[in-house]
C-alpha cells in the first residue's frame, strides 16, 4: 500500500452542479471551508454555458471571491476552447476537460461523437500549453454507460493513447454511473498501464451501488495514489440517469487514515465542511461518517 494519497475535492463543482442552484455566498463559504481542511487539491468551478449547467452560472464570481490557500492546487473544468479561455483569464493553470468513452453518453453530454470531441481536445491541449497551463483529460463512463452498458477497457485505453499522443499531461477515469467493481478497476488500470505506463492516473468513483471504497482499495493495491471525492457524497452526472452519489471525501479519509495512509486532511474540519454542504443543499447527505458521530470514528494505528 502507498504511504500517502492525494485527494482532489470535487464537491464545489461536481457536487453542486447536480443540486438545485446554491446561492453564490453559499458556494464561496463551502469552497473556503474546504480550503481550510488540509486538502491539497480542489476542483473549484466549471466554465460552462449557463443554459447547459445553470448551477455554474456564477463561476467567475465564486472564484473571484473565494479564499485561495497557498498550499492548495485549484482546478477548473471546461467543455471547450471558450470555457478554457475563461478559465485561463480567471487565472487557472490546471484545467480539466471531459470526453466520454461511450459515444451515446458523449452525444448526450456535449452533442458530438467521442471522435469529434477528441479532435476538439487536441486543439484545446495546444491552447492550454501555449498559455502555460496543464491539461487533464477525464474519460467519463470508463467503467460502464447508462445507455450502452459495458465499456471495454481496450476502448478506454485507446482514448488514452490518443490524448497522450496529443499532449495530455494526465488522465482520469470517471465511474459516471457507479458501475465499477474491483474486477473492472483492475482490468482497466492494467490495460492502460500496459500501454501508457508513464501517464499520471486519477480515479473518480461513484457509490451508486455501494462499491466505491472497495474499488478504491483495489486501486490502492494497484499503486494508484490520486483520487477524486466529494464532501458529503454530493454529486453525480445530470446526463447519466441514476448516477447520484460521488464517494464521500470524509469516508475515504476515514478509511485511509485508519490504514495508516496519509492524506494531509483534518477529518474534523472536513466533517464541518460536510455539515455546511448539507445545510446549503437542504437535505441529508449520504455520508456514513457524518451520520456516525465522533465516538464511532476510528483512530489511525
Amino acid at each position: 500500500m502507498p504511504s500517502a494519497v492525494s485527494i482532489r475535492e470535487v464537491g464545489p463543482r461536481d457536487g453542486l452542479q447536480n443540486e438545485d442552484p446554491v446561492p453564490t455566498d453559499g458556494k464561496v463559504r463551502l469552497l473556503d471551508a474546504l480550503s481550510r481542511t488540509g486538502v491539497r487539491r480542489i476542483e473549484a468551478v466549471s466554465f460552462v454555458h449557463p443554459r447547459a449547467i445553470p448551477q455554474m452560472a456564477d463561476a467567475d464570481e465564486v472564484w473571484t471571491r473565494a479564499f485561495r490557500a497557498p498550499a492548495v492546487r485549484y482546478s477548473a473544468l471546461v467543455p471547450n476552447s471558450r470555457g478554457a479561455e475563461r478559465a485561463l483569464a480567471a487565472g487557472f493553470t490546471e484545467i480539466e476537460v471531459v470526453v466520454s468513452a461511450s459515444d451515446t453518453h458523449n452525444r448526450r453530454n456535449v452533442n458530438r461523437s467521442t471522435a469529434e470531441s477528441l479532435d476538439d481536445i487536441a486543439g484545446l491541449i495546444d491552447l492550454l500549453h501555449s498559455a502555460g497551463a496543464t491539461a487533464e483529460v477525464i474519460v467519463a463512463t470508463s467503467f460502464g454507460c447508462p445507455y450502452e452498458g459495458d465499456v471495454a477497457p481496450a476502448r478506454v485505453a485507446g482514448i488514452v493513447d490518443r490524448v497522450v499522443a496529443d499532449g495530455a499531461d494526465r488522465v482520469a477515469f470517471g465511474d459516471t454511473t457507479g458501475m465499477a467493481t474491483p474486477r473492472r478497476v483492475r482490468e482497466l488500470v492494467t490495460e492502460v498501464r500496459d500501454r501508457q505506463p508513464d501517464i499520471p492516473v486519477l480515479l473518480h468513483f461513484h457509490n451508486t451501488r455501494g462499491t466505491a471504497l472497495a474499488n478504491l482499495l483495489t486501486a490502492l493495491e494497484l499503486g494508484i495514489t490520486e483520487y477524486d471525492a466529494s464532501v458529503g457524497g454530493l454529486g453525480g452526472c445530470p446526463y447519466a440517469p441514476g448516477a447520484s452519489g460521488n464517494v464521500a471525501t470524509e469516508e475515504v479519509v476515514h478509511m485511509l487514515h485508519d490504514m495508516g495512509i496519509e492524506t494531509g486532511i483534518d477529518l474534523d474540519a472536513l466533517l464541518e465542511a460536510a455539515a455546511l454542504a448539507e445545510e446549503l443543499v437542504g437535505r441529508e447527505l449520504p455520508s456514513g461518517v457524518l451520520r456516525a458521530g465522533p465516538r464511532t470514528r476510528l483512530t489511525a494505528r
